[in-house]
Parts: C-alpha cells; sequence; structure tokens
C-alpha cells in the first residue's frame, strides 16, 4: 500500500481510542458513603421504639446526652426536650434501642436520676461527675404505648425485686414516710412505698413491700404497730424506754409480729389488708369483741377529761371516751356534762364469758337487762384522777357500796350509767367546808383582842425591864457576894469549918449513946419500971470510946 493510501482524508481529524480508568482520589467519598449506608441500614434494624416522657422540669436534662439507663445499661437517649403549650411540664422524646422495645409497655416507670437525700440515706452520688440520666423499671404489661409521666422521686421497689405488697390501715401517717423501713423482730425486712387518703378521707392507707424471704413471715393474723420514734412508759417495774432502730427515730417505722394466742394463722396473700396500730401494746391485746356505747351524766366540772380518756372497770381498761359534751338542765339552771364513751366487753376476759353463759348470747335487749342488774346492785361511773401532775382525768366504773337507787332507762340509746362524786369532788366539798367555817369566824374581834393584848404585853414588859429587871439584877448581885463569903467562911482554915467538924464529932458521939441506950433496953426493959441496976448498966456492955463487941458480964 502507498503513502497516500494510509494517511487520512484531508480535512478530518484523527480519533484516537483509550481505555477507561477512574482516579484513587474517588475511593475515599465512595467508601464514605458506603460506610454512611451501612451506618443507616444498622441504625434502621436497631433502632427501638420513640417514646415521649412527661416531666416537671428539664432539670439535668439534655437533647442528645442525656443517656436512659437500667441497671446501669444504656438502652437509649433524650433527642429533643419541648415545653408544653400550657407551661405545666417538659416532654422529653426518646429513642429506645430495639433490645429495649419491652419499656414501651403501659406500666413502664422513668425517672430522673439526680443526688438526693430521703430515708434510706443519699442516693444519685455516681451522677455528680457522669450527669443525670433517666432511670427505668420494665412493666409487665403486653399493652404498649407512647405517652408516658415520669416519676419525680425514684421508686422504692422495682418490678423485679420480689416480695410481697400489702396494705395498711390507719387512723393517722405519723412519721411514715415513703422508704420508711419495715421491722420483723427488730430486724429490717420491707420498707413503705406509698400512702394515700382512704376514699371516704378518714383515714390513711398505706402501702408496703416486704421482701422475699421474710414476707412469708406476714400472716393472716399478724398485727402491724407504729414503731416511729421512742416509746417512753412509766410503771411498777420503772422507767422503760423502747425503740426499734436510729433510723424509726428519724424517719419513722412499722414493725409487725403475729401474737402468739394464733397458733394456726396461715401466710397472707399479696395485698391484704391490716390495721396500723399506735403502739406494739395496743396491737398485741387480745381481739375487743363488739363495741358498746354507753353515756354518762355529770353535774360537776369534768376539767382535764379528754376525748380518748380511758374507761376502767375494776382497774381494767374497758374502753375510752369518745366525747365530751355540755347540756343544759331548764329545771336547775345548771350545765351538766355528758360523756360517750365506747366499751367494749369482752376485754374482762373469763368474766365476761361466764357474763355469757348465765345470760345467753349478748344483744342490745340482754345488754339493758344486764346493765339494770348492775345499776341496781350500785354500778356507778365516777370521774378519778389519772395523773395527780397533769391534772388528767378518767372514767372509772365501779359498784359503790349503800348507792342511792335510780330510776334506769332501759330502752334509751345509748345506755346512761348513773354517776357519783369524785373523790376530788368530795374533797373539794370538805375543803370548802372548812373555808365556810372559817369564813364565819369573827376574824376581825379576834385581831382587835389580839392586838390589845399584845398592846398590853407591851407595856408589861416595858414596866418588867424599866423596874423589875434591874432590882433582880441587883438581888442576883447581892446573891453572889452572899455565896462569896459563904465560901471565904466555910474555907479550910476557917474557924466556922473547925466548929461545925467538932459539932459534927459530938453529933455522932450522941448518936452512939442513943444506939447503946436503945440496946440496953431491947435486953432489959424492966428497966424502964425499976430502974437502972448495977449489973445492967450500959457502961459495962459497950465502951464509949471504941466500937467493941458487946459482952456479956457475970
Amino acid at each position: 500500500m502507498s503513502d497516500e493510501q494510509r494517511s487520512p482524508a484531508p480535512g478530518l481529524p484523527e480519533v484516537k481510542r483509550r481505555r477507561f480508568s477512574v482516579s484513587l482520589v474517588w475511593l475515599v467519598p465512595i467508601a464514605a458513603a458506603v460506610v454512611g449506608v451501612i451506618m443507616l441500614v444498622h441504625g434502621t434494624l436497631s433502632a427501638g421504639p420513640q417514646i415521649n416522657i412527661d416531666f416537671q422540669s428539664a432539670e439535668g436534662l439534655e437533647a442528645n446526652k442525656t443517656q436512659v439507663k437500667y441497671k446501669n445499661v444504656v438502652i437509649g437517649h433524650v433527642t429533643d426536650i419541648n415545653l408544653a403549650s400550657d407551661r405545666s411540664h417538659i416532654t422529653a422524646t426518646v429513642a429506645l434501642n430495639a433490645s429495649a422495645s419491652a419499656f414501651s409497655s403501659e406500666d413502664t416507670q422513668f425517672w430522673v436520676v439526680r443526688p438526693r437525700i430521703g430515708a434510706q440515706g443519699i442516693s444519685g452520688v455516681d451522677t455528680l461527675l457522669s450527669g443525670a440520666f433517666i432511670g427505668a423499671d420494665p412493666g409487665r404489661s403486653e399493652k404498649t404505648r407512647r405517652d408516658f409521666t415520669g416519676l419525680e422521686t425514684p421508686p422504692p421497689i422495682t418490678y423485679g425485686q420480689k416480695g410481697r405488697r400489702f396494705n395498711l390501715h390507719t387512723d393517722d401517717l405519723g412519721s411514715l414516710d415513703i422508704g420508711s423501713p419495715v421491722y420483723y423482730r427488730r430486724i429490717q425486712v420491707g420498707q413503705v412505698i406509698s400512702y394515700r387518703l382512704s376514699e371516704d378521707g378518714k383515714g390513711i392507707d398505706v402501702q408496703i413491700f416486704v421482701n422475699s424471704p421474710n414476707d412469708k413471715f406476714v400472716t393472716d393474723d399478724s398485727r402491724f404497730w407504729n414503731a416511729s420514734g421512742v416509746d417512753v412508759a412509766l410503771g411498777a417495774s420503772g422507767l422503760k424506754v423502747n425503740t426499734q432502730s436510729m433510723a424509726a427515730i428519724l424517719s419513722g417505722g412499722v414493725a409487725f409480729v403475729e401474737p402468739k394466742y394464733s397458733p394456726n394463722a396461715k401466710p397472707a396473700e399479696q395485698w391484704h389488708t391490716f390495721n396500723l396500730f399506735d403502739d406494739q401494746e395496743a396491737a398485741l391485746a387480745p381481739p375487743d369483741g363488739d363495741a358498746r356505747y354507753i353515756s354518762m351524766r355529770f353535774n360537776q366540772s369534768l376539767r382535764g377529761l379528754a376525748v380518748n380518756a380511758p374507761v376502767e372497770f375494776h382497774g381494767v381498761n374497758l374502753g375510752r371516751v369518745v366525747s365530751v359534751d355540755l347540756d343544759y338542765d331548764q329545771d336547775s339552771k345548771t350545765f351538766p356534762t355528758v360523756v360517750g364513751a365506747v366499751i367494749y366487753p369482752a376485754r374482762l376476759g373469763k368474766a365476761y364469758e361466764k357474763i355469757l353463759a348465765q345470760w345467753g348470747a349478748e344483744d342490745d335487749a340482754r345488754s339493758a337487762q344486764l346493765m339494770a342488774a348492775f345499776v341496781k346492785q350500785g354500778l356507778r361511773a365516777q370521774a378519778r384522777s389519772a395523773n395527780l401532775i397533769t391534772g388528767q382525768l378518767l372514767i372509772s366504773l365501779d359498784f359503790v357500796p349503800n348507792a342511792a337507787p335510780v330510776k334506769f332507762n332501759m330502752a334509751a340509746r345509748p345506755l346512761e350509767i348513773p354517776t357519783v362524786p369524785g373523790s376530788l369532788d368530795k374533797l373539794q366539798e370538805q375543803l370548802q367546808t372548812m373555808v365556810e367555817k372559817l369564813g364565819k369566824l369573827p376574824i376581825n374581834e379576834i385581831g382587835d383582842n389580839l392586838n390589845g393584848s399584845l398592846a398590853q404585853l407591851s407595856k408589861t414588859l416595858g414596866q418588867f425591864n424599866g423596874s423589875t429587871l434591874p432590882q433582880l439584877n441587883q438581888t442576883l448581885a447581892q446573891a453572889q457576894k452572899t455565896l462569896a463569903s459563904a465560901g471565904k467562911a466555910l474555907g479550910e482554915d476557917s474557924p466556922q469549918r473547925q466548929e461545925i467538924s467538932d459539932a459534927m464529932q459530938d453529933l455522932q458521939r450522941t448518936a452512939r449513946s442513943v444506939r447503946a441506950l436503945t440496946d440496953f433496953l431491947g435486953r432489959h426493959p424492966e428497966a424502964l419500971i425499976r430502974g437502972r441496976t448495977g449489973q445492967g448498966k450500959p457502961d459495962a456492955y459497950h465502951s464509949s470510946d471504941s466500937n467493941s463487941r458487946e459482952v456479956e458480964q457475970p
């Protein structure tokens, strides 16, 4: 082929063919796109349900930072926080993980974990460094929902905790609070988890949780009482101080035990309702039985008698006072006090059993007949002192000897028990009588007479001091001089003392002579008639100068 044939046609450009190639620079965005697609697919596959949680405030919460944890494992995070339209709360939008879909059940609980100080101590200290997070407790319901209301405080127990819940009913909450401990034989076995007013508003319903396995000790006859604070009692055995623990003093507490007189008790079912008594003594007391209401009318002041004051019979607490009201008597124009009380006859024990055995089953009619019989025998109500220091009173039912007969209305409801004045009233009457007698005394006249007597006595003392006392002083001075002269006259070397000594010796000799004459006449009485003979001379038998023995002459 010639060169002309090989050369291209004139006027047409030469086309050169190349192989297709990609630059290495494009590998980086391609790899990033692939990774993004993979992450998107993984996020889509791992994403769980999205829920909304309402809280009172967003304190400690931050979007795209605050986590949702269960047992310290992250199960989701907060994606958005919005203020409600009425500005009453905030709504946190939470994206849960796919593995946490169970946390969307309708009974799931959410709360914000932050540092708190409560009855069980300090909690949430770890959030000081890591920040607050939302705690969760999965429910057991199979139904799900998206909107939840978060708790302002952490729940005292979670659904996974083993144990049983029970209800307690009381008239007053006292110092109990959520988290207050529950004790069994002074060992903490549970806690208070909630409380609210009862439906009728006349009491408090307290819910407690007893941990397993100690929940088996709660029987259908267990007795619960408020163990808050310190129980101080002063009795015949001395001062007693009783408390469960220091925590019970600070935050209150509940204690329970089974009574010894109920050996056949069975374990209580969950949600069983018990009464919460004020103290251990009231809780462990035997059953009171049916209540009976009585009324008493006192024509005296009952200052110191208050509601819940005890009603006693022979020293046994039979009930309590429920009302103290004033009445007006139009006939006597006085204001008597009407006291209402509730009594429990079963507290009499064996005495009550014997009464039932004699009178049969107790009803309103038989109770009235029995009370009428007792009133006829002298049953009376009396206000007595319960405490001399505080002045508190109690009502005592007892049989009064020689009580005046009274009319008893068996048809009245409640039954009215006749009354007699109390011991203090009698003492007051006696004191009043004494005061009246003292008031009748002529105090003014007695005072005037006493003043006159005191004036006369003052004058007499003045005369005595002015005239008699100086003379008496002179007499005493003269007597002292006389005694001094007598002392000198009777001195050891004075003639007077020598003369007195000689006189005493002469007197002794005279006495000896008289004794010798007496002895002679005793032996020779005839000498009084015939005279003294030679043989009967006294000198022959006794010596005048010595105390020699008597010698019979031949």
